[in-house]
């Protein structure tokens, strides 16, 4: 009958084995496994974002050629050629330039980012080797075996600075001399016609080569001040602070408190380079008219406070992974590494305030 037939049914359930949870290891080789298809599958698109940018660069350096070659045509009859003419071959050869100088700066960031993700994958896959070639491992060494995030955020720094000095170089120092040499060449023409008019244009390249030669100095000071090397950290961050007064017009000021003294080179550039960012922060975002940095130097701690009256901002968003500008993140990753601690309080319309503080050392 069906209804004996019911008991042994159940029975036959109840026998039937559970399927097996996977380990924790097993979900971790897992996760390797997805991790690694995934730097493949970037790779591959990369890889192809490479090839179309080399063909870019290959067009752009023969166009650029073609353009210094008609330039030179002009130099050598430049005597009988209209000055607008001139001043158009030059803005043409200036063009070129920046599209092909831009471009290579793309691919070479591209070129980075497949070197970083084959260095990655190769990581990976050695990994998972190990994980499924020699058996069980302890899972705290797995993870330990992973690339760390913080390697993969100094990396993405670096390069941030390397972005920063190109564009700096670009826009300033690359883009007066090619004006140097235009101006140069309207000058020795018009000694012929006009001296007047001649020295006018001496004056005027003389004028732009101090400006130049003043924004450079401030750009080596930005990079690297030498100051810090010989000075130490409160008397360039006193300078710096004086100097971002002076170009930005705000209401900027440095108070100081506790023990003047030198503290290790690591931890100067660490300090300094944060209040710098901030102030940049400040100075390109935050539509302030006040700035205030405070610092205090005790035998145990460095502590920094930057404030701003400023239009605010959400600490959240701008922390969060992925945030558009990783000023913050940098810094919090450099603050934290050498065992300090970071404070950010802010709210939209309501100014901003960083304090950071690290380990004094020795």
């Amino acid at each position: 009958m069906p209804e004996a037939a019911k008991p042994k049914d159940k029975a036959k359930e109840k026998e039937k084995p559970k399927e097996k949870e996977p380990t924790p290891l097993e979900l971790f080789v897992e996760s390797i496994r997805a991790e690694l298809l995934q730097v493949r599958s970037e790779m591959k698109e990369i890889g192809l974002l490479v090839e179309q940018s080399q063909g870019e660069v290959e067009k752009l350096a023969q166009r650029n050629a073609a353009i210094t070659a008609q330039v030179h045509q002009l130099q050598a009859h430049f005597d009988t050629v209209p000055r607008e003419d001139i001043k158009s071959a030059y803005e043409h050869s200036q063009d070129a330039q920046q599209r092909l100088f831009t471009m290579r700066g793309q691919l070479e960031k591209l070129q980075s980012d497949v070197g970083h993700l084959k260095r990655y994958a190769e990581t990976l896959a050695r990994t998972l080797q190990t994980l499924e070639g020699k058996g069980p491992m302890d899972l705290p060494e797995a993870v330990a075996a992973q690339p760390t995030g913080g390697i993969e955020q100094i990396i993405e720094a670096q390069e941030e600075e390397r972005r920063k000095i190109s564009r700096h170089i670009h826009d300033g120092p690359a883009q007066a001399l090619a004006n140097f040499i235009l101006q140069t060449e309207i000058a020795m023409r018009l000694f012929d016609i006009d001296k007047d008019k001649a020295r006018e244009e001496l004056n005027s390249l003389k004028a732009s080569a101090s400006s130049t030669f003043a924004n450079v100095r401030d750009f080596i000071f930005d990079l690297r001040p030498m100051m810090l090397d010989d000075l130490g950290l409160i008397p360039t961050t006193r300078r710096y602070v004086d100097a971002y007064k002076e170009k930005t017009g705000l209401n900027a000021s440095l108070i100081f408190t506790g023990t003047e003294r030198r503290l290790e080179p690591h931890r100067e550039v660490l300090v300094f380079r944060g209040i710098q960012e901030l102030l940049g922060n400040i100075r390109d975002h935050a539509q302030a008219t006040q700035a205030k940095v405070m610092m205090d130097v005790d035998a145990a701690t460095v502590r920094v406070v930057v404030e701003d009256n400023g239009r605010g901002f959400d600490p959240a968003a701008a922390m969060a992974e992925g945030a558009k500008g990783r000023g913050l993140q940098t810094l919090k990753s450099r603050v934290t590494q050498v065992g300090g601690t970071i404070e950010v309080e802010s709210s939209p319309g309501s100014g901003a305030k960083v304090t950071f503080s690290i380990p004094a050392g020795t």
